[in-house]
């Protein structure tokens, strides 16, 4: 059974930092592109980063870019997302997902996707 778990979320103040971890259990993530999807209020699911298969190659939305960096464990089976100077706009439920095409931007694109870790960024 495959399963990605999301952790690392929490309540963090304008400029903060917060690390996500998306951990997989029953896939190799080595294999995979790996996605970090945003949800917020009222709205779909937005990419916001992906990695992929290979790790030579890597996405960001560009709201995140020169401030998220995401990255893998290869020997924890792990991909995480590191959060810098964080705005009130990133809050939102932060999902990880795995699939085996290069980052794909829709939903659709991924076969797995983890529950989910909810970030709130306010003073």
């Amino acid at each position: 059974q495959v399963q990605l778990a999301e952790s690392g979320g929490g309540l963090v103040q304008p400029g903060g930092s917060l690390r996500l971890s998306c951990a997989a259990s029953g896939i190799s993530l080595d294999y995979n592109a790996v996605a970090w999807f945003r949800q917020g209020p009222d709205r779909g699911r937005d990419l916001v980063s992906c990695v992929g298969s290979s790790g030579a190659n890597s996405y960001y939305a560009d709201s995140v870019k020169g401030r998220f960096t995401i990255s893998r464990d290869h020997a924890q089976n792990t991909v995480f997302l590191q959060l810098t100077s964080l705005r009130p706009e990133d809050t939102g439920v932060y999902f990880c997902a795995a699939g085996p095409q290069s980052c794909p931007g829709y939903v659709l694109g991924y076969d797995y996707w983890g529950q989910g870790t909810q970030v709130t960024v306010s003073s």
